[in-house]
């Protein structure tokens, strides 16, 4: 039988209808040849009618038949179109694998344009061992009439998959037949494992999700639980579901009054609430829950849908975020530059204790203000265009720097400026740092002017050694002439105005040594009462009768360590210059008293350091300082005076001798508003230290006998001073040998038959200077007694020396009773007694 055409069986009915019409169609035939062998005539009457009946029913017997075979054609073909529109594969086979019939879906699937045999199946699935051997095991079962379903996994030769869902039965009405069904499912099956593998995710994010899932019914008993939680709780979660754990097992404290599915007494439906929960090895895990209370229809059934987050971790790095705010703040706070923090329109935000403290403002003082309300000078303008261009994204390579209002004065500032970037909320801003570069500046300040006032001694000293000289040679010189020319004598007037003059010039030349601080000093404990006390005689008349002397003490003044004479030295300068200050008139005011600074103190470039110092304020109500001036009046040789009116050494030698005492100096003063000078001096503690004396002859005014004997080397290459002092030692009775320079008084101290008593010598000589012939000469004469002169301060030669205390010193410009003077004292426990020359 070919494809396409099914072979049914007949019923029983339809049989008898065949054989119904055959036995009509039988008699009419015979009926017709009987009539026609006897002929009309003979041919009773009944039979053609009987004939015509059965001829009648033969057709309608025909008919009926033709209308049931027609039924059955068209019931055959509606059964073969509804097959050939199935969208799936079916196949009619028999039991020896024929194919009765295959729809085209079915000659689709596999690939052929007629299907004869399940054979041809059986080479499609030949690609894949396994279809192919599950295919013939649902074969044999079909062959021994049992039907079966299952699904069958081909791979293709290119490796691709395919499914089929694959089903048989035999045919009840038509034995020993089978349908088949074939369905490529291969869509489904890729659909079915994408939504297991979501499944699979799905299952696992909730097992393993960074938060906590369980769900309890009525009685507390766990309904599920994923595994996070199931390990924060350090239980097993299948074993947490199937065991006899309950809810409030984990709770710490366990609520008692609370329904066993609930957390707290209060209720059950909770968006968040904080609990303890015991977790593993007892460890406590605070954790949030939230919490909703499901109840069935019938009220009878209740369980929960619950969600747990661990806030340890949480509120561990809560901890560490606030104990990191915390340092940073403390940063800072206690940073020890300025921090400011500026908005897009150059507005202070936020600032720290420094820079508070650095511009003297309270806490609130800075609240608003913008940059350029704090910036002291003129460059506001320009320090808001630097920092725009930082804003703008500019880098600030460099520093700016500013002067800014202080609290106590100007500061001198240098400002560090960094583009702060905002968040999406907040707008960028700058990051700025203030450095007080204050006392840098005045530490640069005052070492300029220390490098100044160096260069400017140095040169001073220089000048004063070689007047010194000078001063010796005319001073000298003149003393030996008023030997032979007495007072009556014609030119004995003229020889005092010349030693006078030598006399104002050495004062002049102590100036300079004062200025560059290179004089010695002779410091006492003084009372600055008692000073001034005696000093007020000489201090009326110097200012004259129509300036009014004021003198205001306070009481137990402290003592000070001073050299009286430069001390009076400094008043009466700073009263002198008082006096040029008031020709018209006016008042002169000396105020003395204790005072304490607890912090240092700066005045221009000069600071002072905090301590106890005695105040001598020396103000006047004369014309006033120009401003322009008030940073020059120490300098050496600076005056406002008229040409000839003064040197300009008065203010600077009163400079060099209190800071060379341990003091400070400073002044106060307005065009018109008069000067007020402020000398702070160090109060002096009492201290086991002896204080160096003064020397007797500074004190000692009865007249001496200066005359002597012995042997003398004097050591001068300044021939005039060398001349004047042998013949001045010689008239005293002094025998005297000369040297010019060291190495001639070698020469001469070696060449002499008798030792030498004292040796007298310069210190500042070419080749080899006086340290250098002293050191020669001690190294076989230790025991010779030396003195040395000089026009430089004795701490030069003592710091050459080694401070040997056994060699004396005698500064120049020196007289000739003063050399003798110091000659008699060295010489004096090898004299003998004699009477006044």
């Amino acid at each position: 039988m070919s494809e396409g055409t099914l072979s049914l069986p007949l019923s029983r009915r339809s049989l008898l209808i065949v054989f119904g019409v055959t036995l009509m169609a039988t008699l009419t035939a015979a009926l017709i040849g009987l009539v026609a062998f006897n002929g009309w005539a003979a041919t009773p009457l009944w039979l053609p009618w009987a004939t015509f009946a059965a001829a009648l029913a033969t057709v309608a017997a025909a008919a009926t038949c033709a209308m049931v075979n027609l039924r059955r054609d068209g019931q055959r073909r509606l059964l073969v179109d509804s097959y050939e529109a199935a969208g799936a594969a079916y196949v009619i086979s028999r039991k020896d694998g024929a194919v009765v019939h295959a729809n085209d879906a079915a000659r689709r699937l596999f690939g052929v344009g007629h299907l004869s045999s399940l054979t041809q199946i059986e080479r499609v699935l030949a690609e894949d061992d396994a279809a192919l051997a599950r295919f013939r095991r649902w074969r044999r079962s079909a062959e021994s009439g049992a039907g079966f379903g299952g699904e069958v996994r081909r791979r293709r030769a290119d490796g691709s998959v395919v499914w089929w869902m694959v089903a048989a039965k035999p045919l009840a009405r038509w034995p020993g037949h089978m349908q088949w069904r074939f369905e490529d499912i291969t869509v489904r099956r890729e659909i079915e494992l994408i939504l297991r593998e979501e499944q699979i995710k799905l299952v696992d994010f909730m097992d393993h999700a960074p938060v906590g899932f369980y769900s309890v019914d009525q009685d507390g008993a766990f309904l599920f639980a994923n595994a996070t939680l199931a390990d924060w709780l350090g239980v097993d979660a299948r074993e947490l579901v199937r065991g006899n754990y309950r809810l409030h097992d984990f709770i710490l404290p366990p609520p008692q009054e609370a329904p066993p599915y609930a957390l707290v007494e209060q209720g059950s439906n909770l968006p968040a609430l904080d609990v303890l929960m015991r977790g593993r090895d007892e460890r406590p895990i605070q954790a949030s829950v939230a919490q909703t209370v499901v109840r069935s229809e019938d009220g009878r059934s209740v369980w929960t849908r619950s969600v747990v987050r661990d806030l340890t971790h949480e509120r561990e790095m809560r901890e560490k975020l606030r104990a990191s705010e915390d340092r940073f703040r403390r940063f800072f706070e206690d940073a020890p530059i300025g921090i400011a923090l500026l908005d897009q329109d150059a507005h202070i935000t936020e600032w720290n204790k420094a820079l508070q403290s650095m511009l003297g403002v309270n806490h609130d003082g800075l609240t608003g203000h913008s940059i350029a309300d704090l910036v002291a000078d003129d460059r506001r303008h320009d320090i808001i265009r630097r920092l725009s261009a930082v804003l703008g994204g500019a880098e600030a390579r460099t520093p700016i720097e500013l002067r800014m209002r202080g609290g106590r004065g100007d500061l001198v500032v240098a400002l560090y400026a960094k583009r702060l970037d905002g968040t999406m909320e907040e707008s960028p801003g700058l990051l700025l740092q203030f450095i007080n570069q204050t006392d840098q500046k005045n530490l640069e300040a005052q070492f300029a002017q220390s490098q100044k006032m160096q260069a400017v001694g140095q040169l001073a000293g220089g000048i004063a050694h070689d007047f010194n000289n000078l001063l010796t040679a005319m001073i000298g010189f003149c003393d030996l002439l008023l030997m032979r020319h007495k007072p009556g004598d014609p030119s004995f007037g003229d020889i005092m105005q010349i030693k006078q003059n030598a006399n104002r010039a050495a004062n002049l030349v102590r100036q300079l040594l004062a200025f560059s601080r290179q004089q010695k000093l002779q410091p006492r404990v003084l009372s600055v009462t008692d000073v001034l006390a005696e000093l007020s005689n000489l201090l009326r008349r110097l200012i004259g009768e129509n300036i009014e002397l004021k003198l205001i003490h306070d009481r137990d003044l402290g003592p000070v360590l001073v050299d009286q004479g430069q001390l009076e030295q400094v008043i009466i300068n700073l009263a002198v210059n008082a006096r040029d200050a008031m020709a018209n008139g006016g008042q002169l005011t000396v105020r003395t008293k204790n005072t304490t600074t607890t912090q240092a103190m700066s005045r221009g470039s000069e600071e002072m350091p905090p301590g106890q110092y005695t105040l001598i304020s020396i103000s006047d109500t004369g014309v006033g300082i120009p401003p322009e001036n008030l940073d020059r009046i120490f300098d050496p040789f600076f005056s406002t005076k008229e040409v000839g009116s003064g040197t300009g050494l008065g203010l600077s030698t009163v400079y060099g001798i209190v800071r060379q005492t341990g003091g400070y100096i400073f002044v106060e003063s307005a065009p018109g508003q008069g000067a007020n000078f402020s000398i702070y001096l160090p109060q002096h503690v009492a201290t086991d230290a002896a204080v160096e004396a003064v020397p007797a002859e500074a004190v000692e005014s009865r007249p001496r006998d200066l005359t002597g004997v012995g042997r003398i080397l004097l050591v001068e290459d300044e021939d005039a001073v060398r001349v004047f002092g042998a013949r001045a030692l010689r008239n005293k009775g002094y025998e005297v040998a000369e040297a010019d320079s060291g190495e001639r008084a070698l020469e001469l101290l070696h060449q002499e038959g008798r030792e030498v008593d004292l040796l007298i010598t310069d210190i500042v000589m070419p080749q080899m200077d006086g340290p250098t012939l002293i050191r020669k000469v001690q190294e076989f004469r230790p025991d010779i007694k030396v003195i040395c002169i000089s026009g430089y301060a004795e701490d030069k030669f003592r710091q050459r020396l080694d401070a040997d205390e056994s060699i004396q010193f005698l500064a120049k410009p020196f007289s000739l009773k003063q050399l003798a003077a110091k000659v008699k004292d060295v010489l004096r426990p090898q004299e003998a007694p004699r009477q006044s020359a």
